[in-house]
């Protein structure tokens, strides 16, 4: 099954089952996530300076505007549940990023392209004394005549972004959870040896 190791590091890192990822979640839509410099997918450790540029969102394989693909909208969203730190996530989830009414046929080598930024890409800055953050990269589908605005996700002041009750959000707006991808960041400083035991 394609989906075996994707599933095996999200069990690992202990996201699946989570507030936003059920245990019977099963993916249809194979997810990528790749910076100018860095593509850490299943959990790979990206640097602060690796991800300070947004990332392209990719889909495989690429849709086709015959496929089915091209008559669903997406909205995605990339959520950090371990602010400000995992010892002490008193503001997970994060909200990073949130794009929606993507249509994938429209941009196949970069979905969001052809979507509606929610919240503007604010790029990981975990401390260097910091335990490693996951980050979460998940794409739903959205229910028939789905409308969102702005503010009906948040404002997009650093401060905003905090607290975000991702799961609460995504049941009142009828998402579906079709996809996903993770990575752990890290300060440009961090070592293996300087992080904390717990």
């Amino acid at each position: 099954m394609p989906f075996t190791a994707l599933l095996d590091s999200l069990r690992n890192a202990s996201l699946l089952p989570s507030a936003v990822i059920p245990s019977t979640f099963t993916p249809t839509i194979h997810l990528t996530v790749n910076f100018p410099s860095s593509s850490p997918n299943h959990g790979h450790l990206a640097r602060v300076s690796e991800v300070k540029d947004q990332p392209t969102i990719s889909i495989f394989p690429p849709p086709s505007p015959l496929s089915t693909l091209a008559f669903q909208s997406y909205t995605f969203l990339m959520i950090d549940p371990d602010a400000p730190t995992p010892a002490d996530p008193k503001f997970g989830y994060w909200r990073h990023w949130v794009v929606s009414s993507i249509h994938p046929s429209l941009s196949p080598g970069n979905i969001v392209e052809s979507g509606r930024t929610l919240t503007k890409y604010l790029a990981p800055g975990p401390k260097d004394e910091s335990d490693p953050h996951r980050y979460l990269f998940l794409l739903f589908r959205e229910p028939e005549g789905f409308e969102v605005q702005k503010g009906d996700v948040g404002g997009e002041e650093f401060v905003e972004r905090r607290s975000f009750k991702v799961e609460e959000w995504v049941e009142r707006m009828g998402l579906v959870l079709v996809g996903v991808q993770w990575m752990r960041g890290v300060g440009d400083g961090w070592t293996e040896e300087g992080k904390s035991e717990l």
